[in-house]
């Protein structure tokens, strides 16, 4: 083979894998997290149709959350010390993976986290609420508080 051969083939490949590069993906990597507004949070609660869990702290939770949330925090942030038995990554089996899962947790960050534990535990139907707790109080849709349980 000559060199200008080699030059055609080397142009041709370096020129398919930018247009590869640029062409628009379809599919949603596992690694991606679907983040989804309060208020399609609030359709999706409303109908029913999906698994909310909380993964803030046990104190968090008690403050405020969303009616018929689960909690299972998925770290120790904001001083809590709870054991890693007690964790998302420990207790992701009580899950179920049959149905959408809402997280959220204060403001977003945590439920990012958690909802790529989900997808990398084999989840595939994963909504994190962007702006967490806030952004779901801010649109001023209800909570519940451990104080409204109790009365």
């Amino acid at each position: 083979m000559n060199k200008q051969k080699l030059v055609y083939i080397a142009f041709f490949l370096v020129f398919f894998i930018v247009i590869l590069n640029f062409m628009p993906r379809t599919e949603k990597g596992p690694e991606e997290v679907e983040n989804i507004s309060v208020e399609e949070a609030k359709r999706m609660v409303e109908r029913g149709d999906v698994f909310v869990l909380d993964v803030r702290t046990p104190s968090e939770f008690n403050s405020s959350h969303i009616e018929g949330a689960t909690l299972i925090p998925v770290t120790n942030a904001s001083g809590s010390n709870l054991s890693p038995e007690s964790l998302l990554e420990a207790r992701i089996n009580e899950v179920p993976k049959n149905k959408k899962v809402l997280v959220y947790c204060r403001s977003g960050h945590r439920s990012t986290s958690a909802s790529t534990i989900l997808i990398n535990s084999g989840y595939s139907q994963v909504y994190n609420m962007e702006g967490g707790i806030n952004a779901w109080i801010g649109a001023g849709y209800p909570v519940l508080s451990s104080e409204d349980q109790e009365a």
